[in-house]
């Protein structure tokens, strides 16, 4: 067992703070990725947190704020079980360093996204406790734990508009899988924003407020914007990241493998965010020119990722795969990583490629 109760062959892009994704492989075939498994992404210590004494407020533009324990949650709202996945912004980074140089970022592979089943109560639900407001417009979080990103140094946090925070799938979970959560995945509290990306489901929360405009944290308000191409990695212009874009990845084989020539399973998933369903998933050996359907494996759950497999023969020497999602608008994946490549590496959609050897 690796640091913080994670496997062993766990790919650690930094451990202070804390950043590390699984092998492939080790996703492949699991609809719930183990917790042994579950990538991790976070900005600074992972904070010890005392869960009796540990308090939530809620406050901003509510009639009734909240000063709450884990108890009150767990006795005083209806507990919901739910499954999501949750997708790092950077995921598939490693792709866009093929295109450009990313100076100071984590090289993502695809093993920064992860299915739980999560546990604890509708976000809406305890908005409604406290009297939200009509006026409110945005719902910020903040966590316990600091990041030195900034100067001065800040707690972590973000923020999600008002439709999404009352919808019934945004939670605050204090489960993962059916156990209590570890303090590595946010333990006693964090939020679940199903279909956003990771950076919005803040771990270790300790406030919620309800505000007129999105939050000023630097994580909301400079960090996770999709810049322009040509732009300095600290301008403003960006678009804020909210929902996760379609996108996909080949599982099995890995990059690099060496496989024996003939009928050979490719496995992988293909996630959507925020209420659009993956429809299709095909492959192509042939750099894009004839594709072939993948079979698609049942969801979860509407926030779930879906995985897919299908068995192609490959010849001797050395072969490219190519795999790409449609979603239920026609939508697809764009086919070069240098159409979508950006000064922080986010949200690399481009067509996922394995390059693997067959024979001797």
């Amino acid at each position: 067992m690796g640091e913080w109760g994670k496997r062993d062959d766990m790919c650690v892009h930094s451990t202070h703070p804390y950043n590390a994704e699984p092998p492939p492989s080790a996703l492949a075939g699991h609809l719930i990725t183990p917790l042994d498994t579950f990538y991790v992404r976070d900005h600074g210590p992972i904070p010890d947190i005392d869960p009796v004494i540990w308090r939530l407020t809620v406050d901003g533009l509510v009639d009734r704020p909240l000063f709450i324990t884990l108890e009150d949650l767990r006795t005083g709202f209806h507990e919901r079980t739910m499954v999501a996945t949750l997708q790092c912004a950077g995921n598939r980074r490693a792709g866009l360093l093929t295109v450009c140089d990313l100076a100071g970022e984590e090289p993502w592979g695809p093993g920064a996204t992860s299915t739980a089943s999560w546990t604890g109560v509708a976000l809406k639900d305890v908005l409604a406790r406290a009297g939200l407001r009509p006026q409110a417009a945005h719902i910020a979080f903040q966590g316990a734990d600091v990041s030195g990103d900034t100067t001065p140094p800040q707690p972590f946090g973000g923020s999600i508009p008002i439709h999404k925070a009352v919808a019934d799938e945004v939670l605050l979970a204090w489960a993962m899988n059916g156990e209590p959560l570890t303090p590595v995945h946010g333990a006693p509290l964090r939020v679940v924003v199903p279909g956003w990306i990771g950076a919005r489901s803040v771990k270790w929360l300790t406030h919620v407020t309800a505000r007129l405009t999105p939050s000023d944290n630097y994580y909301q308000a400079v960090a996770y914007r999709l810049l322009p191409a040509g732009a300095a990695v600290d301008d403003l212009a960006g678009i804020p990241l909210g929902p996760v874009p379609l996108n996909s990845a080949i599982l099995s084989p890995v990059d690099g493998a060496r496989v024996p020539p003939g009928p050979t399973e490719i496995t992988g998933y293909a996630f959507n965010g925020d209420g659009r369903a993956v429809a299709r998933v095909e492959i192509s050996l042939d750099g894009g020119h004839d594709w072939r359907p993948a079979t698609l494996r049942a969801a979860s759950g509407p926030w779930a990722w879906r995985l897919w497999h299908v068995t192609a023969d490959l010849p001797e020497g050395e072969t490219v795969i190519a795999a790409r999602a449609w979603d239920d608008a026609a939508a697809t994946q764009p086919e070069d990583p240098h159409t979508v490549w950006n000064p922080k590496g986010y949200v690399n959609t481009s067509w996922h490629r394995v390059t693997v050897a067959c024979g001797a």
